[in-house]
């Protein structure tokens, strides 16, 4: 008689019909508004005309999202998630932890100005929207992901422990977050955003 050990491990589970559409309806949500928020800005545009080009009806769509706003994070939550693997990969490919931190924080930077607006409305949600909302939390896991991969990289310098790491991980964290949210940078470049992250990012490095 067979045992369990001798039965061969399962496969992943077929994913049903019903996820399937409910996945396609979510990539259809996504992409439109993402076409709509980075064509005209989060401002100018509707929830009717994100339905609409999604090809679902309203109230189809809020069972996704309840909210303009919610709509926004989960948009630009799928950007940052793409950002940040890319800053994690360049980052591997550099020796020095500064270069590693700018590594990591460039694409998440470009994310965040495909639509400067949109990109500080996404920074303003992160701060004063409903953590209990499921779009939010998401937004705020992505930022402990951040700032764990940049305490990785901070330790490469040996003179940077841990947990002295973990905390400057946060300031570089607060850093770009201002540099990307200050209104006297909404018409700077990606590159002066980098440049004003570099020179404070520097400052509180061990030298």
């Amino acid at each position: 008689m067979k045992t369990l050990e001798d039965m061969p491990p399962a496969g992943p589970k077929p994913v049903g019909r019903r996820e399937r559409n409910k996945q396609d309806k979510l990539d259809r949500i996504v992409a439109a508004a993402r076409q709509l928020f980075e064509a005209h800005g989060v401002d100018a545009v509707t929830t009717q005309q994100i339905a609409d080009r999604a090809d679902i009806g309203t109230g189809t769509l809020f069972l996704y999202a309840k909210s303009k706003s919610e709509l926004l994070l989960l948009v630009q939550n799928s950007g940052y998630v793409e950002a940040l693997e890319q800053g994690r990969a360049a980052a591997e490919a550099t020796s020095g932890a500064l270069d590693g931190v700018l590594a990591i924080i460039r694409p998440i930077v470009e994310c965040n100005r495909v639509n400067v607006e949109n990109g500080r409305a996404y920074l303003r949600e992160l701060v004063f929207g409903d953590p209990d909302e499921p779009h939010h939390r998401d937004a705020l896991t992505l930022t402990f992901k951040t700032e764990a991969a940049v305490a990785a990289v901070l330790c490469r310098n040996e003179r940077i422990e841990p947990d002295v790491a973990a905390t400057l991980a946060q300031i570089v964290s607060t850093i770009m977050f201002v540099s990307m949210a200050a209104t006297i940078n909404a018409t700077g470049s990606v590159d002066d955003i980098m440049a004003e992250i570099a020179g404070r990012v520097r400052v509180i490095l061990p030298h």
